[in-house]
């Protein structure tokens, strides 16, 4: 699966960021004890479990944000469903250099493959419905960019990328607001056209109240059971568009997705997915 590239503004910021936290005010000690300076190396990032990569770009910024010097040449595509032990890029240049870049590369592609191979499941999962899995805001602070990217590289969709871009009135908004069409109808009076409305519903009554609302553009049923979920779908009969959510897990995916629901939202995706283990060997060059 090929992606538009992630911009580097979205990149280097976070780098920096990660090379400050780790280097701090001395640098590497250990490289600098151990290795030459001018000592060249190369080496190879390997995975060693099967899995879906996503963050190479990332990797290679991060090597050469350290140190221009470095030539990072990737071996798979972001997205691409690897074996354990297949060689996703070899790299060349100053050790020092790539010792030292080493953790923080590794530790975006681990992350960013990780969420990538678990949503990967989960689009298989549900490969023979409609229905779509997207991710949520539920993401580390500072990585949502690429987290959601990952997403993306596994096949899923995003949901809405921050409080910015689309308007969900969740379940304390309608408590502090009076009640659903209260919510609804300060948001219709506020928000432009163009920008899609969203209601969290944890009840068949309240979708029948919204069910009678302009303005809305989606439902989010929130820990419904299969049957409601089933009913909600009939009741919205395609007026909105639907989306399950609320503790969804690969257990239960396939039967969520075949209520029908256009939409199956997993915050677990960006919060809870496992790393994938990807590791890099190296060895001296001339």
């Amino acid at each position: 699966m090929i992606d538009a590239a992630l911009h580097p503004l979205a990149i280097e910021p976070l780098l920096r960021v990660a090379f400050a936290e780790d280097l701090g005010s001395a640098g590497d000690l250990t490289t600098q004890a151990t290795v030459p300076n001018g000592a060249m190396a190369r080496g190879s990032v390997g995975v060693r479990s099967d899995g879906v990569v996503a963050g190479l770009a990332v990797a290679e910024s991060a090597f050469r944000l350290y140190d221009p010097r470095v030539v990072f040449t990737a071996l798979v595509a972001d997205g691409d469903h690897v074996r354990a032990g297949t060689s996703l890029a070899n790299v060349h240049g100053p050790a020092r250099s790539l010792l030292t870049a080493e953790r923080t590369a590794l530790n975006l592609v681990g992350r960013l493959s990780g969420i990538a191979t678990a949503t990967a499941h989960m689009v298989n999962a549900v490969a023979a419905t409609r229905a779509k899995i997207v991710c949520t805001r539920k993401t580390t602070p500072g990585l949502r960019a690429l987290e959601k990217y990952a997403v993306r590289m596994g096949g899923g969709s995003n949901h809405r990328y921050g409080l910015y871009d689309a308007v969900l009135i969740k379940d304390n908004h309608v408590a502090v607001a009076g009640g659903v069409a209260e919510a609804v109808g300060r948001v219709a009076e506020r928000v432009g056209h163009l920008v899609k409305v969203e209601v969290e519903v944890d009840s068949l009554d309240q979708l029948d109240v919204v069910l009678g609302l302009a303005r809305v553009d989606a439902v989010l049923l929130d820990n419904f059971s299969l049957e409601d979920l089933r009913t909600a779908v009939q009741r919205v009969g395609g007026r909105l568009i639907t989306e399950a959510s609320g503790g969804v897990t690969g257990a239960q995916v396939t039967a969520v997705a075949e209520t029908g629901v256009d939409l199956i939202s997993m915050g677990w995706l960006t919060h809870s997915a496992p790393n994938l283990d990807v590791g890099l060997d190296l060895q001296p060059a001339v």
